[in-house]
């Protein structure tokens, strides 16, 4: 059987000498490659594949919640991070959010093709560097449950409607108003009141603090 795959990340290179490297394999298939989390939803829906090789840290969508999107629709494709982010709290944040698998970039290639293959066998699959520290943390007494980093993301960020999410990661990016409207295809009045009701639910009165919220639990890097 072929797995269909599509992969996604916001640097040209990566993205497209990793699908290279996946066309290679005579069982997997390269459908389609996205730049950010918001192409990676079009492909997904659009293309229905298997499995969906992302990185967490893109621009306009980050991957945790391209990867709630697409649980919360219930597309039937496997969610498998990619990344060089190896901190336990986002780990934890993508598994949450539905993954089905996490690879850190540092490993090799074969380990990839592994995980693809297992997450398709309907597998959980993390790189052997991480099960150590989620065990740790798991184990440790005292160690706090939802209370930082990408833990406390699963008490904070369900204040926030997706919409107000994806607008928070974008103003943490640098954005406008007016250009996070052109490229969201709504109003400047309607992102306006976005910003205004995620100050209100968060507590904040500035795009610097929002900025640092975002970083903080892991919206933007």
């Amino acid at each position: 059987m072929t797995i269909r795959v599509v992969v996604a990340d916001d640097h040209a290179m990566i993205r497209e000498g990793l699908a290279a490297l996946l066309q290679r394999e005579d069982d997997i298939e390269v459908l389609a490659q996205a730049r950010n989390g918001v192409e990676l939803l079009q492909l997904v829906r659009s293309l229905r594949p298997d499995v969906a090789v992302l990185d967490i840290g893109m621009p306009i969508l980050n991957g945790v919640e391209a990867i709630r999107r697409v649980t919360a629709e219930a597309v039937p494709c496997k969610m498998l991070c990619l990344s060089i982010n190896n901190r336990h709290q986002e780990v934890m944040a993508a598994l949450d959010a539905g993954a089905s698998g996490y690879v850190l970039k540092e490993n090799s290639f074969e380990e990839l093709s592994r995980a693809i293959r297992r997450v398709m066998a309907n597998q959980v699959y993390l790189s052997g560097e991480l099960i150590g520290g989620l065990l740790h943390a798991y184990r440790s007494p005292g160690t706090p449950r939802h209370t930082d980093g990408a833990a406390s993301l699963a008490l904070r960020l369900p204040q926030l409607t997706p919409r107000e999410r994806q607008v928070a990661q974008l103003f943490a990016e640098g954005h406008s108003t007016k250009s996070i409207a052109r490229m969201l295809y709504l109003s400047d009045k309607t992102i306006a009141s976005h910003r205004e009701n995620t100050f209100r639910k968060l507590g904040i009165r500035s795009i610097a603090e929002l900025t640092r919220y975002a970083m903080r639990e892991g919206l933007s890097s």
